[in-house]
């Protein structure tokens, strides 16, 4: 819940006001966005760590079982936990060390951001409900292709 600031316009001379709140509260949201069709996943989680990841990879699989998911990941260590059981319709591809730029749901998680810049929360249930509206006015298959579809995956397909 602690406030992100960013840029914003004002008149010449005029300082910038935006509410600020300087409190840690936590919620974090998982998600998987497909280049080739635009289909998305997303679930909002209590934490950041290999419970959490391993019962959205879970969720995932069960989504159109029958299909093969390529997962692109960076190197947080709850993604390669040694407990983790990957689903058999799941491959987890990890990017190099520090190349978050080569991760197409990046693009996805700034777009997402960006609707977060300047903005205070009364308490986490009416973050929640906030990143729910933000999700549904951000993803649809139509924004998800045209913000992953990176070169690099779709030579593929």
């Amino acid at each position: 819940m602690h406030t992100i600031t960013g840029r914003v316009l004002t008149a010449k001379g005029v300082k910038p006001v935006c509410p600020y709140q300087h409190k840690f509260e936590n919620t974090y949201l998982y998600g998987a966005f497909s280049p080739i069709n635009g289909d998305s996943f997303l679930l909002e989680l209590p934490y950041c760590d290999t419970e959490c990841f391993q019962f959205y990879i879970e969720e995932l699989s069960k989504r159109n079982p029958t299909e093969l998911k390529v997962v692109v990941l960076d190197n947080g260590a709850f993604h390669k936990a040694k407990r983790l059981i990957i689903p058999k319709n799941i491959i987890l591809l990890f990017l190099p060390p520090y190349s978050p730029e080569l991760n197409p749901a990046e693009k996805i998680w700034w777009q997402i951001k960006q609707e977060f810049v300047c903005k205070s929360f009364e308490n986490i249930d009416v973050l929640s409900k906030y990143i729910g509206k933000v999700v549904r006015k951000i993803i649809n298959p139509k924004i998800v292709k045209s913000i992953c579809s990176f070169k690099y995956l779709l030579c593929r397909f």
